[in-house]
């Protein structure tokens, strides 16, 4: 998207030179005041003179306090001359610039957003608990004063429109939140919550996290851009049913696992009766005919199977007992 941010180039001055400069006008003030006093109680109209231009003076030194700013590290000054976009200022410092200009303050230091888990459903309509982990910064100066109501969605708690940089990113915070929010419910519902739910080999919300996030993201950079937001990272956080679906959901899991761990025991059990027969056979230890093979057989499948210990019987009289 086309940004309008442009940098500021009016006229800056090192802000320490200036403080020095101007201590000396309003310094020199002082004398010309209490000269030109003197000049009028003499009776000379030159006094008159001395003294106005005393106190334009101390106007003009009053003016020029109102033109010093302090930037540190990743903030940013929005520079407007009555009303009009001028630039934005971002350089480090302590420096001094027209006092008649308009000056808001931007950080552009990246915040973290840490939203509560919120309900939505799936692609199949199960109600989910979902939340993420946003990390932000601003990069757009110019939309994020100009392109989105910052300054109304400051306003206070006392009515006033808040101007200062806490009360703006605090502003922009909320409209991060709202639509985090709205990115959040669109791609929740896009996918279901697990392979159980969705079709063989589709993306899931507990089985797909990388590509998740990478959409996440993606929505999240298309909508905040407007504000001029740059999503430095987006994640999901915290995935799981519904309160009033969660014990039904926990039931089914804990079936699948067990029919799941039953079909591994099973399939072990037959690999090894088939291999303890085939080396009873091998190794001519026995000869079984068909009915002690199958009692075998389902003696060692209970054995394997079974939850209990098994109990075993001695037989000490012969194979035919």
């Amino acid at each position: 998207m086309e940004t309008k941010e442009r940098k500021f180039e009016g006229c800056v001055v090192n802000g320490f030179l200036m403080l020095f400069a101007n201590l000396v006008l309003t310094l020199g003030c002082i004398p010309l005041i209490v000269w030109g006093c003197v000049r009028l109680d003499d009776g000379q109209s030159a006094g008159g003179w001395l003294m106005a231009l005393g106190a334009l003076s101390v106007i003009v030194c009053i003016t020029v306090w109102c033109g010093f700013m302090m930037l540190e590290p990743n903030e940013a000054r929005v520079i407007t001359w009555f009303g009009k976009y001028s630039g934005t200022f971002a350089q480090a410092g302590y420096y001094w610039i027209n006092p008649f200009y308009g000056t808001k303050k931007l950080s552009l230091r990246a915040r973290n957003l840490d939203a509560e888990p919120i309900k939505v459903n799936d692609k199949v309509g199960n109600p989910v608990m979902i939340g993420l982990v946003l990390v932000w910064k601003l990069k757009d100066t110019y939309k994020a004063l100009f392109e989105v109501d910052t300054q109304t969605m400051a306003t206070t708690a006392q009515g006033q429109v808040g101007t200062d940089v806490k009360s703006i990113m605090n502003a922009l915070e909320k409209f991060v939140r709202v639509q985090s929010d709205a990115a959040l419910r669109q791609v929740a519902g896009q996918y279901a919550y697990d392979d159980e739910d969705g079709g063989a080999g589709e993306l899931t919300l507990r089985s797909g996290s990388e590509e998740i996030n990478q959409l996440l993201e993606q929505k999240l950079d298309d909508r905040l851009a407007l504000a001029g937001i740059e999503v430095v990272e987006a994640r999901i956080n915290y995935l799981a049913y519904a309160p009033e679906i969660a014990a039904v959901m926990l039931r089914r899991q804990q079936a699948s696992a067990i029919i799941t761990a039953r079909e591994k025991i099973v399939e072990g059990a037959v690999s090894m009766v088939k291999m303890a027969l085939d080396k009873l056979s091998q190794e001519n230890v026995v000869e079984l005919d068909d009915d002690k093979r199958a009692a075998m057989v389902s003696n060692l499948l209970v054995v394997l199977c079974g939850d209990d210990s098994a109990q075993p019987v001695v037989n000490t009289g012969t194979l035919n007992n």
